[in-house]
């Protein structure tokens, strides 16, 4: 049977459009995302990967990551390998060199082909909006992780402040899910909502795989 979701559907042609005009937009505007961070940030940033639940030796997934604003977070939880994905050529570069042990592929993440079943944790921060074709992604990261692997969907700055840059960007931004919501977009991708924070200046959605959830029809 056909995955039934409740996400947009979007053309191909729009997809591409939309993800050229991302990709132009931060391959100028890469070094804006640099240190040093609005206050609190840090802080809440500690909390968002906290929320991965990482253990030693885990395969981390950072999805949007831009030049890697929580790589040296993740770092500290020791990991086994830390991929980062991103549509920016300058992005991923400036992302080199900062932490030069990450594994960066240029790519949507409904395009990342890494092995089914290989992911523990993903972390998709401060991008979720960014995601054309939310179905795609969200399908390709069921494939791509482990039973009972961990999916963290954050923003430092809470879901006002995307609402607040719409105006500005050349491209759209989808708003982050409400919680009412929440679970019966994620439920037909085998993802179950453990965690669900929504505050002024702090959004986390944290969702686990469920054990015996086969993705497809």
């Amino acid at each position: 049977m056909p995955l039934m979701t409740t996400f947009k559907t979007v053309s191909e042609e729009e997809v591409q459009r939309i993800n050229r005009l991302q990709r132009n937009s931060f391959d100028i505007l890469y070094q804006v995302f640099e240190p040093p961070l609005p206050d609190g940030v840090p802080e809440r940033l500690e909390k968002i990967v906290a929320h991965g639940k990482i253990t030693r030796g885990d395969i981390v997934l950072d999805v949007g990551s831009g030049s890697g604003i929580l790589i040296p977070i993740i770092k500290k939880y020791k990991p086994g390998c830390i991929y980062a994905c991103d549509l920016s050529a300058r992005m991923l570069e400036q992302l080199r060199k900062n932490y030069p042990y990450v594994k960066t592929i240029m790519a949507d993440v409904r395009d990342l082909n890494l092995a089914g079943g290989s992911i523990d944790v993903a972390f998709i921060n401060a991008c979720y909006p960014n995601i054309v074709d939310k179905t795609g992604a969200f399908s390709n990261l069921s494939r791509m992780m482990k039973a009972e692997g961990r999916i963290v969907i954050s923003h430092p700055l809470g879901k006002a402040f995307i609402l607040s840059l719409k105006e500005s960007l050349p491209f759209p931004l989808d708003e982050f899910p409400k919680e009412p919501e929440v679970g019966a977009l994620l439920k037909p991708f085998g993802l179950k909502i453990e965690t669900f924070i929504d505050e002024p200046e702090l959004y986390i959605l944290a969702a686990t795989k469920i054990n015996n959830h086969q993705f497809g029809p």
